[in-house]
């Protein structure tokens, strides 16, 4: 168990975050070229929040379960080698303190654009993210809560992109959701069991949150024990995004390729689901909490109430979307442009029209993201 950490000195402008020229006397570290991986505190930029990054070190691994697992499904097979680089992940799920930082720029953006602010147009839009619509039925999201520790809930896939697009164009730095194998990667931590901490789930109360011992819902991010990476609630609480498309024939597809880097493990969407949630929550059982375990989105069902048309690009309105959530994980290297674009825009093309017909009705919000944001926002309220 991890219990302290050795944080790096991120000041200066040209300090990287997260990056230790000197060995830590102690805390998790990972050796790379320019020096030591680190923890780091990265506070948002413009707010007081902040999301605790844990380096994870590069290594290789088995993608997917063995055939002879408990609970074992046929769409965590076949068994791939694959090659993870080291990355920084947020040592918990994204919360309610730090998604509403992002909910509240519906109103802001919206508020620019009738004042003729920070416009967007055809040359700067690259540079522009939408902010989820402000919520039809807000005591269906927060039913179980919106303490500003508990996990946030019920975004899509496309609007957890678009939050990690909001990060990283605000602070300069590559934020974005990962890959099933980055993920699981980071779920294992190191191990080779159905869970991070063993074959059997005698242990999962110490780890998690599921079924048989939650409630009342998502749990503050924490509270359990975690896993040999130093991640908490990597296994319950509430499920995670990651960016692929959900194939039935698990990793049929890349079984006949050889150096398989974890990034490029990807199916990308061709529709807005079934894509992939790892993890498990609070609402499923043990053995759907597996390190290998898959759960496929499926929008007609998860946006069953939603009264919209198109429905909601944002939000998810029906169970068991409250026990859908996500973490941001970061590259050591960063990704070059076209492939970090993939990562925080939408690639199922009727995603990308439901948006724009949101959009061009007044009925979205889309303001530019920039360093500048920040002051733009503080000036805009005096």
């Amino acid at each position: 168990m991890v219990v302290s950490f050795a944080v790096a000195n991120c000041h200066g402008e040209d300090a990287v975050p997260g990056i230790a020229k000197e060995k830590p006397a102690d805390g998790p570290f990972v050796k790379v070229d320019d020096g030591y991986m680190v923890p780091y505190a990265f506070r948002i930029p413009g707010t007081d929040k902040t999301i605790d990054m844990i380096p994870v070190p590069g290594g290789e691994f088995q993608l997917g379960s063995p055939e002879g697992e408990v609970g074992r499904r046929e769409d965590e097979g076949p068994q791939i080698t694959v090659k993870v680089d080291p990355m920084w992940v947020a040592k918990t799920e994204v919360t309610w303190g730090q998604y509403k930082e992002y909910m509240d720029l519906y109103a802001i953006f919206k508020d620019f654009e009738a004042d003729g602010v920070r416009a967007v147009n055809d040359g700067n839009k690259v540079d522009a993210i939408t902010a989820p619509t402000e919520l039809y039925e807000p005591t269906f999201t927060f039913e179980y809560g919106q303490d500003p520790k508990q996990p946030a809930v019920t975004m899509t896939q496309y609007s957890a992109q678009q939050f990690t697009k909001w990060l990283s164009l605000v602070s300069g730095q590559q934020y974005r959701l990962p890959t099933e194998a980055e993920w699981e990667y980071a779920a294992r931590g190191g191990t080779k069991t159905a869970y991070s901490w063993g074959d059997s789930a005698g242990d999962i109360d110490d780890y998690a949150w599921y079924f048989d011992n939650a409630d009342d819902g998502q749990v503050p991010v924490a509270s359990k024990k975690p896993n040999p990476f130093g991640l908490y609630d990597m296994h319950g609480n509430v499920a995670e995004w990651t960016v692929n498309a959900y194939t039935e024939d698990g990793y049929a597809g890349f079984a006949d390729q050889k150096d398989l880097n974890a990034v490029d493990v990807v199916v990308w969407p061709e529709f807005p689901s079934p894509c992939v949630l790892r993890g498990g929550s609070w609402e499923f059982d043990a053995e759907d909490l597996r390190s290998s375990a898959r759960l496929a989105s499926n929008d007609e069902e998860w946006k069953a109430d939603d009264p919209n048309f198109p429905r909601s690009p944002w939000w998810l309105t029906s169970d068991p979307s409250r026990g859908v959530g996500f973490r941001v994980f970061r590259s050591y290297k960063p990704l070059a442009q076209d492939k970090i674009t993939k990562f925080w825009e939408a690639q199922a093309e009727d995603t990308i029209l439901d948006v724009k017909s949101r959009i061009e009705g007044g009925r979205g919000g889309m303001g530019l993201v920039d360093k500048d944001l920040p002051k733009a926002i503080e000036d805009a309220k005096k």
